[in-house]
């Protein structure tokens, strides 16, 4: 269920503003409305947060060698923002060496053919009158430079010709009698000795900042304890800074103006937030015992109020689940969790489909739980719990690890449901009938949704347009049936010639007449639909609104069927994994006759195998989430805006 909330706001004195939110912050029950922080001391909180950020981030990049253990040191908060500043430093050095490492050998690179270059030496000549300058030029144009122009050649590699021009005065501009072809080569900054030194210097430079970095990894605890604080004290000097401010000017009017004068022109402060309403008298104790003025009211239909779910210790094993996806319902909205916990599983269980993959699921739900602390097991019951239901459809469906049938124990195909076990009733037999469990479940799944709207509007007239969804759903189960199973087991008659209608292989029968009470019932469910589901107390408008959106009601017809027909990527995708894993077994199966390759036929299984597992895992997490997300939701009309309920409160120290 969702917690009924209270909106409660809190006026304080200016003066006892940070007092009062420590006070606040210490009874931890109130969700607060958000606020915008100001001030130079809330920067300073972020500067340091960004810092220590990028700090966890670099000491998180350097692995440490195997079975080496680092020690962790404590540190103040002061000398922990300071060795948080100084690892960005050495990590921003470390990246300028790079940089000039690399920027010193593309130098190197383009003098090579040089060999050694100093401009010093080229500075020397000019003093002296002579001047030289770098050229290259293809070797086939190089005879085709002028006569006039001294040139050196200092070698030919590559079918390029490089050379010296010189000149007893200084060239400024290009020779006239200089070929187009020929390049002037840019003199460097410094000798090519320079950069190679250079380059050697940033290598040390690097390795030395490397070592600081490695055992400055001893602070990597200190930093996450530190970063922490920061969340702590930005989340505190936020509300402190974006509190509420007003300053009341206005004097006593009263015989008691001499004892009021002392507050006349005192700035007061306020919050909004919301608090549970089991919690509020702790909330209104904290009130009286701190001398603030509070107000308590029902919140409004607009108001941001947060979610605050409260379930027994079986369905709250969905939670971890939810806080993964980040989906939360509105606070007006349904809570579902028990329901997203049933079907999840079953939708789980289709889509893995074995009862192998069902056990190591459940091995691995044993050992988070193992190592899961009092009060956090929620994810490993959840995965045991996924995983036991995985091994159920798999021993129904007589599924292990995707042998066939036929080289399987005679105990387990015994113990298989015949109508979902291809081992009993044959492929074609058992398929159909996966396809029709899985329209089933669309027609439960939904229809719970729609009676859950029909009980949240039992006091309106709208309860009949929940009631005409419900009808369309129940005569669009039996379309679905005709047009996606079988045409001719489920026909669309209406003389009531084709004799009852069997489902399941004919554990369950419908009347003959069943296809047009199922026609009548869906006519009869976009009746009361088009007229009612638009009610906010007038009749006529609702069908006036249904009449101006009569194409999106049309359509509504043709999602009731979509909605019921994408139940059957359950078994398409359980079908998928089940080709996986035979496809796995034929490739590895020739690989035990020889005993040299039974190496590699166990590894291509636990490969493929788990390949297929993570395959399957993605496809619950974009299908078995779907249906509860998407199809089962919104038949609900919910929309997951909620803000989960979040209370200003201290931190636990780890």
């Amino acid at each position: 269920m969702i917690e009924k909330m209270k909106k409660v706001s809190i006026v304080v004195l200016d003066a006892t503003r940070k007092e009062s939110v420590k006070a606040l912050r210490k009874v931890g029950v109130v969700h607060l409305e958000e606020v915008e922080g100001k001030g130079p001391l809330l920067a300073s909180y972020k500067d340091a947060a960004v810092a220590t950020d990028k700090a966890i981030s670099i000491l998180d990049e350097i692995k440490l060698p195997k079975r080496q253990i680092v020690n962790q040191l404590e540190l103040t908060n002061e000398a922990a923002l300071e060795t948080a500043n100084k690892i960005v430093s050495l990590s921003d050095e470390k990246k300028s060496m790079y940089e000039a490492i690399a920027r010193d050998t593309n130098e190197l690179e383009r003098l090579s053919k040089w060999g050694t270059v100093d401009p010093a030496e080229f500075v020397a000549l000019a003093e002296k009158g002579i001047f030289v300058y770098m050229y290259e030029i293809p070797e086939d144009k190089y005879g085709t430079i002028g006569k006039e122009l001294k040139t050196i050649k200092v070698n030919a590699v590559g079918k390029i010709v490089r050379f010296l021009l010189l000149s007893e005065e200084q060239v400024t501009e290009r020779p006239a009698l200089m070929p187009a072809e020929a390049y002037a080569v840019p003199m460097p900054e410094m000798s090519t000795d320079a950069f190679r030194d250079n380059i050697l210097k940033a290598k040390q430079t690097i390795s030395r900042i490397e070592s600081e970095l490695l055992d400055d990894k001893k602070y990597s605890a200190a930093l996450a304890s530190y970063r922490e604080v920061l969340a702590s004290d930005i989340e505190f000097e936020t509300v402190c800074s974006g509190m509420g401010r007003e300053e009341n000017d206005d004097k006593p009017e009263t015989e008691e103006a001499g004892v009021l004068d002392s507050i006349a022109g005192t700035k007061l402060a306020w919050l909004t937030g919301y608090v549970p309403k089991d919690l509020l008298p702790n909330f209104v104790a904290a009130c009286k015992e701190n001398s603030w003025a509070y107000a308590a009211a029902d919140p409004a239909d607009d108001d941001p109020v947060p979610t605050k779910l409260k379930n027994n210790k079986l369905v709250s094993i969905i939670y971890p689940l939810m806080d993964f996806l980040d989906v939360t319902p509105g606070y007006h909205e349904f809570d579902i969790s028990a329901w997203f916990l049933l079907f999840f599983c079953v939708f789980f269980a289709m889509i893995f489909g074995d009862a192998c993959y069902g056990a190591l699921i459940v091995i691995a739900g044993l050992a988070i739980l193992g190592k899961s602390k009092k009060g956090g097991r929620s994810l490993g019951v959840l995965v045991t719990l996924l995983g036991l239901c995985t091994m159920l459809w798999g021993v129904m469906t007589c599924s292990w690890f995707g042998i066939p049938p036929e080289k399987l124990p005679r105990s387990l195909v015994d113990i298989s449901f015949a109508p979902f076990s291809a081992a009993k009733s044959g492929s074609d037999v058992a398929n159909t009938n996966q396809k029709i469990f899985c329209f089933s479940l669309a027609l439960i799944q939904l229809s719970v949704a729609h009676f859950k709207c029909m009980f949240a509007d039992r006091k309106s007239l709208k309860f009949f347009g929940d009631m005409g969804s419900l009808f369309m759903i129940w005569g669009m189960f039996y379309v679905v049936m005709n047009m996606v199973v079988d045409a001719t087991k489920y026909p669309l008659s209406f003389d009531g010639s084709c004799g009852p209608i069997s489902i399941f292989g004919g554990r369950f029968l419908l009347p003959a007449s069943y296809p047009l009470i199922s026609v009548g019932i869906l006519g009869l469910g976009f009746i009361l639909n088009f007229i009612f589901a638009n009610y906010e107390g007038s009749v006529g408008k609702s069908v006036l609104e249904s009449v101006k959106n009569i194409i999106s009601v049309l359509l509504g017809v043709v999602n009731q069927f979509s909605d019921i027909v994408s139940y059957i990527r359950l078994w398409a995708v359980a079908l998928a994994g089940a080709a996986i894993s035979e496809t796995v077994n034929q490739m590895a199966g020739p690989m035990f006759g020889k005993m040299i390759m039974v190496i590699f036929g166990v590894v291509l299984l636990v490969f493929g195998h788990g390949l297929n597992m993570i395959l399957n895992l993605l496809s619950v997490i974009v299908h078995g989430v779907r249906l509860n997300t998407l199809e089962f939701s919104q038949h609900l009309g919910m929309t997951w805006s909620g803000v989960k309920y979040r209370p200003f409160a201290e931190r636990k120290k780890k």
